[in-house]
């Protein structure tokens, strides 16, 4: 049985992922292909548990290295029991973030550097995104889309964190460009759903 396809979608908080997701769901469904959407943190009962943690505003006192762990320890289970039997099964797997941020918000935003890295490639266990569609926005336009008040732990930090951030994304955008698709998200949701249908298009034809 040939291998699903593996689709992330990343970008800064506010950049409109969730709105594109739901999108996905009607394009895989209209073309009646096997899809599951799933998000980290979170996807399986552990990691859900794991994200509750991670994103609690009470939790101001977490260090940078246990968050990056955590987020490490969520992205292992969700391969092992979720996103490797699903792609071994010929389905196609569609994830709200994966491996690209943690490299950005920890690797970049926390400034801990490639030891992002090399802990999350032992999470995935060579388990990598066959396409990455990057939403870009400015992190200013995108903090003010979140109302304060519902606003997590990470996206609650001051705007120098979610500048860096933003810096990473389009540094790791570079490094792995075969693998990137970048979208403007200050486009009409209406575009990037249709630049997202043809990109995703010319993949399933095998172009």
């Amino acid at each position: 049985m040939k291998r699903g396809l593996f689709i992330t979608l990343e970008g800064p908080d506010g950049s409109g992922k969730s709105t594109q997701i739901e999108y996905l769901k009607t394009y895989f469904a209209d073309k009646n292909l096997p899809c599951i959407f799933t998000r980290e943190p979170g996807g399986t009962a552990i990691g859900e548990k794991l994200r509750s943690i991670i994103l609690d505003k009470e939790n101001q006192e977490m260090c940078d290295m246990t968050e990056t762990l955590l987020y490490a320890a969520a992205r292992a289970q969700h391969v092992q029991e979720r996103i490797k039997p699903a792609l071994e099964a010929g389905t196609i797997v569609v994830c709200d973030r994966f491996i690209d941020s943690s490299i950005a918000y920890q690797g970049y935003g926390r400034n801990l550097g490639d030891v992002v890295r090399i802990i999350n490639e032992l999470a995935i266990s060579g388990c990598m995104p066959d396409v990455t569609f990057l939403l870009e926005l400015s992190p200013e336009i995108g903090k003010s889309r979140i109302c304060e008040e519902n606003r997590d732990r990470l996206e609650q930090e001051k705007l120098e964190f979610h500048d860096k951030v933003y810096a990473g994304y389009q540094e790791i955008a570079k490094i792995y460009s075969g693998r990137f698709v970048e979208i403007d998200a200050g486009m009409q949701k209406e575009e990037i759903r249709d630049e997202i249908y043809t990109q995703i298009d010319r993949i399933l034809r095998g172009e």
